[in-house]
């Protein structure tokens, strides 16, 4: 298993053990694991973001930590959350983690999220201008959202 990994699945026995927030001291964690601090800075900045579910806080100081909690939305409080961070653009790679994250969370069906990750990956827009790309898919995904809410 790989070391971010390890810290990963660590960090959300964390969340999982308690109330889908966990404290962690960087330092401390990266002792107790024995890597370096920033390979914890690391897997929480890929891995923890919120396209993928959670809110991060960093508290910086004598007694700073950093807390990750998992978010709990409703459907529809979820989806409209996700519309509005878009933006006018988006890349495959956080559309896809977007929408595993909702898959995850029970809030789309699996035929829901198959047919919105074929409809925004990249080869449908080969034939795009390069800079057209991500405007075209953060539209679509838009709608593709806002079409599976009920």
């Amino acid at each position: 298993m790989s070391l971010s990994k390890e810290i990963a699945e660590m960090i959300i026995k964390m969340l999982d053990d308690g109330d889908s927030t966990a404290e962690i001291r960087r330092n401390d964690l990266a002792q107790r694991i024995g890597c370096v601090p920033s390979q914890i800075n690391y897997v929480i900045a890929s891995r923890f973001t919120p396209e993928h579910g959670y809110i991060v806080e960093s508290h910086r100081g004598g007694g700073g930590y950093i807390r990750i909690t998992r978010a709990n939305y409703d459907l529809s409080t979820l989806k409209m959350h996700l519309i509005n961070s878009i933006g006018s653009q988006v890349d495959e790679k956080t559309c896809r983690a977007n929408i595993i994250n909702l898959f995850d969370r029970g809030l789309l069906t699996d035929e829901q999220a198959r047919l919105i990750l074929t409809a925004t990956a990249e080869k449908n827009y080969r034939d795009l201008p390069e800079e057209l790309r991500n405007s075209f898919r953060a539209v679509l995904l838009k709608q593709m959202l806002l079409a599976t809410m009920n």
